[in-house]
């Protein structure tokens, strides 16, 4: 068999080529994997691009119930089913008319949600999420409420302790309203003031409600003293507390070691003085022995007129 001419060559080429073009034509595109989802979840509302609505807001007071609804739309070509949850604070407070919902193709499904302001809300900002998750991706819509009310801005320190060189505290936001507290420090010992520490901002933000524990350094307490520390915190709003506790400062190698001295003092000055007693009472004289004497006669008086 001869070999093949390379015209026939050239000619095989062109048919593989022309089977190969033929072929990838006929061949469905790829799906980009970072392609975008077919299908969106945002709050309903006329506006689209810069004048659409960047997450769901509502207002109101505590007890009442607020409406919206969040807005489905699937571009692709097949129906969607999509479930539907509130997540976060706010989140909790969400329901919607229906947890499930299947989009038809090429269609918008607006959703109404209702969400319900707990009696007992603190006024101020809250936070959460509308979840909707479908086709095996998951979309989250921001939600804020604002809760309106009187405010009340109430701070409270507690559970003041001095240990070392480190004070311990508590602060507690008694109020409804977000505190920003200050704190200043002030301690008096025996002889005077041992720490003056003015109000400065803590940097927390204290949540109506929330409790925080933290510490002070006191890296140059006193060694030996008696001393009294003495906290003040304010916030805005006029809130504002004091509290105050007591500690005793004792070196304990030197009182020891003090005591020890005193007592082996006290014990050598005793036996000095007992020795000394005793030296004292050896070398004393002991008093003349006083010699019996003859009784003395004595004649008896005469009595008057008695002859001689």
């Amino acid at each position: 068999m001869s070999p093949p001419t390379p015209r026939l060559c050239r000619a095989l080429s062109v048919l593989t080529a022309a089977l190969a073009v033929l072929l990838y034509g006929l061949a469905p595109p790829a799906a980009a994997d970072d392609g975008p989802a077919d299908w969106t979840a945002r709050p309903a509302g006329t506006g689209t691009g810069r004048d659409a609505r960047p997450y769901v807001y509502l207002e109101g007071t505590p007890g009442t119930v607020l409406q919206d609804r969040l807005a489905v739309t699937n571009s692709g070509r097949a129906p969607l089913t999509v479930r539907l949850r509130g997540d976060g604070r706010a989140g909790g407070w969400i329901r919607f008319a229906e947890d499930t919902v299947t989009v038809p193709a090429r269609t918008r499904a607006d959703v109404p949600l209702a969400l319900a302001v707990p009696p007992d809300a603190v006024p101020g900002d809250v936070s959460g999420e509308a979840v909707a998750f479908g086709g095996g991706e998951e979309i989250r819509v921001p939600v804020r409420v604002r809760t309106v009310g009187p405010t009340l801005a109430a701070l409270t320190v507690e559970d003041v302790e001095v240990s070392d060189g480190t004070i311990r505290y508590a602060l507690v936001n008694r109020g409804n309203a977000m505190l920003r507290p200050r704190l200043a420090v002030r301690a008096e010992g025996v002889f005077g003031r041992l720490l003056d520490r003015p109000e400065r901002p803590l940097p927390l933000e204290l949540a109506p409600g929330r409790r925080v524990e933290r510490t002070e350094p006191w890296p140059d307490a006193p060694v030996l003293d008696a001393v009294t520390v003495h906290l003040r915190v304010t916030a805005s709003g006029g809130a504002r507390d004091e509290a105050e506790a007591s500690a005793t400062y004792l070196p304990v190698g030197p009182v020891v070691g003090g005591g020890l001295l005193l007592l082996g003092g006290l014990a050598v000055f005793a036996s000095g003085a007992y020795r000394r007693r005793r030296r004292t009472g050896r070398a004393a004289p002991r008093p003349p022995t006083v010699e019996a004497q003859p009784p003395v006669a004595t004649e008896p008086l005469l009595k008057a007129g008695a002859k001689t």
